[in-house]
């Protein structure tokens, strides 16, 4: 089965997106990796700053966690109540941005395929 000039273009960028999303979460489990890693090394119990960052680096040590790598994501000795309201920031900040992408872009597919009408077949 040949494929037309159209067909193979719409494989070549779903290929590419798959490719890039790979990159991307390849990137960002190392990153965090690193981050907590060199945020570990610290002598001093973590604070609120650490506790935001901790929290904004916790839905992002997800996939790193599900590979099986051991990634401490909560502070055990913390300051208290100013770790935890940071930690707490941080996770709704990085939960607000994600979600607040994903459900965007559930609109603009809605959007489309609503603009192309009944029975139509459109390329999101």
């Amino acid at each position: 089965m040949k494929l037309t000039a159209e067909q193979a273009r719409r494989w070549r960028r779903r290929l590419l997106g798959w490719v890039g999303t790979a990159a991307c979460a390849l990137l960002l489990g190392w990153l965090v990796g690193a981050t907590l890693r060199a945020d570990a090394r610290w002598q001093t119990p973590p604070g609120f700053g650490r506790g935001l960052l901790h929290g904004a680096l916790m839905p992002l040590a997800w996939p790193s966690l599900l590979a099986g790598n051991d990634q401490e994501i909560y502070a055990a000795h913390n300051l208290g109540r100013t770790y935890k309201l940071g930690y707490s920031l941080g996770v709704n900040g990085c939960g607000a941005i994600f979600f607040g992408w994903f459900f965007r872009r559930l609109q603009r597919w809605r959007r489309h395929w609503q603009s192309a009408g009944p029975g139509a077949v459109a390329e999101p």
